[in-house]
């Protein structure tokens, strides 16, 4: 089992970070009349979905009562058809019966309307939980209809906690600078983080910085691409760098050049940083690693 899913957190008080929206759930949670459709909207990585599990738990929600849902598999008017039909049931193992759908901006308009029609008639004991890195690409009244929480990025004192946690868990022990730089690397992605700590664990002591920076490396690459779009360097150095980024998250890339662009932005104004922003600005979910060439040569050659 990966260190990701074996140190997800199954209750609010092992969480890490977001205190702020965890003691908002906490209370929200208490109350009689609870909200019975919950929106959840932050980065990739972030605990959308180990957030949406917790209160399904928190609601009383068991077994086979609990359904998740990929809205970027499953998308179409089809699938909240049998939601809404399944809910007319009474819930088998639990107090309530909850449906997660998880990047929920994925569902087709068809399918949103019809989300729509089951939050706004939804039965006592059914609740809705959306996850989303994208809620602007929901319909406004879905997310009016919706308690609105946004996950962040964990600090780097939050990691840094997080990491330790992990690792004496797991029996063992790390430099410093090896916590630091998996900090930098991972940017503050839990997800990000464990990932690259799991690495780091599997090699000898003596390799483990070396494993680290490898990662840091990968994001200096990201950066390298970056400064050639903007300097407008010529498409066969700009090709080559996507060449050897090819085996990293199209998406996890994505977001890094948005990133990095805002960063630019914010110190003065830059019309190539604004462009490349605003060609990186859908998701790579469907496009993958095309969708992402093709952005950056639209930039270098659309001029």
């Amino acid at each position: 089992m990966s260190l990701y899913h074996k140190y997800r957190p199954a209750e609010f008080d092992a969480i890490i970070g977001n205190e702020d929206i965890v003691n908002s759930l906490k209370a929200v949670l208490r109350k009689e009349d609870k909200p019975h459709a919950f929106l959840l909207y932050g980065p990739t990585g972030c605990g959308k979905t180990t957030l949406g599990r917790i209160i399904a738990n928190e609601l009383g929600c068991k077994g086979a009562d609990f359904r998740e849902v990929d809205s970027a598999d499953f998308r179409g008017i089809d699938t909240i058809r049998e939601i809404r039909r399944v809910s007319g049931y009474k819930a088998i193992e639990g107090a309530c019966r909850v449906w997660l759908l998880d990047e929920c901006h994925k569902l087709s308009n068809d399918a949103q309307n019809a989300l729509l029609k089951a939050l706004e008639d939804t039965p006592s004991h059914v609740y809705y939980i959306l996850a989303t890195t994208d809620p602007q690409k929901l319909i406004a009244t879905i997310r009016g209809r919706c308690a609105q929480f946004q996950v962040a990025l964990l600090g780097d004192s939050e990691m840094m906690a997080l990491l330790r946690r992990v690792v004496k868990s797991e029996g063992e022990s790390l430099q410093k600078i090896v916590y630091e730089q998996i900090i930098l690397d991972s940017q503050g992605h839990p997800r990000n983080a464990l990932q690259i700590l799991e690495q780091v664990l599997a090699v000898e002591v003596d390799k483990r910085l070396g494993v680290a920076q490898r990662s840091a490396e990968r994001q200096s690459q990201t950066i390298e691409l970056c400064r050639a779009l903007l300097n407008n360097s010529g498409w066969k150095l700009i090709a080559g760098i996507l060449k050897e980024l090819k085996q990293e998250d199209p998406e996890s890339v994505r977001r890094a050049i948005l990133g990095y662009c805002n960063s630019v932005l914010l110190g003065g104004e830059n019309e190539r940083a604004a462009k490349l922003m605003e060609m990186m600005l859908e998701p790579t979910y469907n496009t993958g690693w095309p969708g992402i060439t093709f952005a950056c040569y639209a930039v270098v050659c659309g001029d």
